[in-house]
């Protein structure tokens, strides 16, 4: 995710980055104009074309491809809003956990188990999300070294497995009593709900037909523009066109970027950062 100052107004306007849609879009925005202009040199040079401009037709469903395109972004802005509540919740349920377990009645050792297993969880969820395995980024101890994970498919559900059996076997050699098993139970099944709500955001995205038909309406309106803006604005249609396409593909490209935050691209929530602290949090808690 990209920190900025939003009271840059200078720094944003020029501001460039590798998911800049303007550098993504600029082949195609250079394809419009070109395509504007031979349709301009043929409806005005060739045919020279005198039936009545249709701009008219284009307002109207211009206003109607707005409304689409609101519903779309807000779509995917509840969906990185909602990912971010989840990673939120991660952070407030590891800290209140660490906090239960560092007045527990056990070792010194065993909450700095727990600290690399809660730490470990949170790193093999980023890593789940983004497809990858996280077993490199992972804090082994004796209790649970590499051969734990070795058939892992799901590893958070591992690690998550690793921490009830660690209580569990702190219950079984009463360290810890009945009342203090149930006195952790929410902050841990609460890893799980949230796992849940990631889990439920990156595996459905937009429905199919929505977003092939959005794509299409974006087209089709685009490339049927110049048949009546060039009879009005000859040339100058060429940059109008142009810009139309950036501003409505624009739109749809930021949607597709942040209804997936999970990954590294520049919209995505910064989980690499919330893992950080949520390791700080733990060291300084359970150390």
């Amino acid at each position: 995710m990209v920190i900025y100052n939003p009271k840059d107004w200078w720094g944003l306007i020029f501001a460039f980055h590798k998911s800049d849609t303007f550098r993504m879009m600029l082949p195609g925005i250079m394809a419009v104009a070109m395509f504007t202009g031979i349709v301009c040199y043929i409806e005005n040079e060739v045919f020279h074309a005198t039936f009545k401009n249709t701009t008219a037709i284009h307002s109207l469903v211009g206003f109607v491809l707005s409304l689409l395109l609101v519903f779309r972004t807000n779509t995917a802005y509840d969906r990185w809003w909602e990912g971010r509540k989840a990673w939120g919740s991660l952070v407030n349920n590891s800290r209140n956990l660490a906090l239960k377990l560092s007045v527990l009645p056990i070792t010194t050792q065993d909450k700095r188990e727990f600290g690399d297993l809660i730490g470990n969880y949170v790193v093999a969820l980023r890593e789940h999300l983004r497809d990858n395995k996280p077993i490199e980024n992972m804090v082994f101890n004796d209790s649970f070294g590499p051969e734990w994970y070795e058939t892992a498919v799901h590893f958070p559900n591992r690690t998550m497995q690793a921490i009830y059996q660690k209580i569990q076997n702190l219950y079984q050699s009463n360290q810890i009593s009945g009342e203090q098993l149930l006195y952790l139970n929410a902050e841990l099944q609460s890893f799980t709900d949230n796992t849940g709500i990631c889990e439920r955001i990156k595996k459905t995205p937009i429905p199919y037909s929505y977003n092939i038909y959005l794509k299409k309406i974006i087209f089709i309106y685009v490339f049927t523009m110049p048949i009546g803006f060039v009879r009005e604005f000859g040339y100058w249609a060429m940059p109008i066109v142009a810009m139309m396409f950036y501003i409505f593909g624009s739109m749809e490209l930021l949607a597709e970027e942040i209804e997936d935050p999970f990954g590294t691209d520049a919209n995505d929530l910064p989980t690499d950062s919330i893992c950080e602290t949520i390791k700080a949090n733990l060291v300084e808690i359970l150390a």
